[in-house]
């Protein structure tokens, strides 16, 4: 849907991006993240065309894709209503559809049916966020771009508004998600791109990523009774090692070795020697270790993959 390459774009001599490359296909939920400074916000405008790139190419998979858009403070209305703001962005947007249908169906999707009955001046910063979303999916956008939806949000504000975007992803939509929320990202994300210092240094199928710098496919089982280094599981063919550890094993498989097969495998070999696991799980670095040590140059920033 989306393919960015070479984009660069300096504030005089300052310049924010120096070579992004990025690739969104039709049906992700994309989390782009990045330290403050390192140009997410910028490239968010470029792609909307709220400000000129110097070089680069911006290019969609046709000329009539359609965005939506929320920054990260909206500036809404205050003298209006919910209903009335809605019927607003409408009217910008050309709706050629039931206004009076689809200003119920954002409503109903982003839990502010009540809500849209108040002045905009006295919603909380959560209510902004929600019909700030149903404003950027109003038009039944191809691609819907949320910068920082949860920032500054209480729990609460910020668990409703991810249900949202859950939602949405599960109903198939192209989302590009911008935030400093990691544990957001991992929520709903099935792509990731890790921007730093105005390029792409990682960029990917989120679980991919997480296999390439755990290093390999690794299984977590818990058990009731300790077993043997000489037990038959450590001897696995598929294993390239393991450890033992109080109330469990974790099994690092060799590279190449797929999730199905290691779990298969071990299992069965538990099976035979009638062990039962009290739980099973794989074992992946969280993202928020990964960027962390990407950007302070702990882990080796990595090409973008081929995929």
């Amino acid at each position: 849907m989306l393919k960015i390459t070479g984009l660069k774009k300096s504030y005089k001599k300052f310049q924010v991006l120096r070579g992004l490359n990025m690739s969104v296909d039709r049906g992700d939920v994309y989390g782009l993240i990045g330290t403050n400074g390192c140009g997410k916000t910028t490239t968010m405008n470029i792609i909307c065309n709220v400000i000129p790139k110097d070089e680069g190419d911006v290019a969609f998979e046709s000329d009539s894709i359609k965005i939506g858009y929320l920054p990260e403070s909206p500036a809404l209305y205050g003298y209006m209503n919910g209903f009335e703001y809605l019927d607003y962005i409408a009217a910008c947007c050309d709706y050629d559809g039931d206004i009076k249908t689809r200003t119920a169906e954002v409503l109903s999707a982003t839990g502010m049916i009540d809500g849209a009955k108040r002045l905009i001046r006295g919603y909380s910063r959560g209510m902004n966020q929600r019909i700030g979303i149903a404003a950027a999916m109003y038009a039944k956008p191809d691609l819907l771009i949320l910068d920082e939806p949860t920032s500054a949000l209480d729990p609460q504000g910020r668990a409703e508004v991810m249900e949202i975007i859950t939602r949405l992803a599960a109903a198939g939509s192209t989302i590009i998600l911008c935030t400093h929320i990691l544990t957001d990202v991992e929520r709903v994300a099935n792509k990731v791109g890790i921007l730093q210092g105005g390029v792409m240094v990682v960029e990917g199928p989120l679980q991919e990523i997480k296999r390439r710098y755990e290093g390999s496919v690794a299984l977590n089982i818990e058990l009731r009774n300790a077993i043997e280094t000489t037990h038959p599981i450590f001897s696995m063919h598929i294993l390239a090692r393991s450890e033992i550890w109080r109330g469990g094993i974790t099994l690092y498989a060799r590279l190449g070795v797929t999730e199905d097969e290691l779990f298969h495998t071990a299992i069965a070999t538990l099976a035979e020697y009638k062990i039962l696991p009290e739980s099973v799980s794989f074992r992946r670095l969280p993202l928020e270790q990964i960027y962390i040590g990407v950007c302070s140059g702990m882990l080796a920033p990595a090409p973008p993959m081929a995929y």
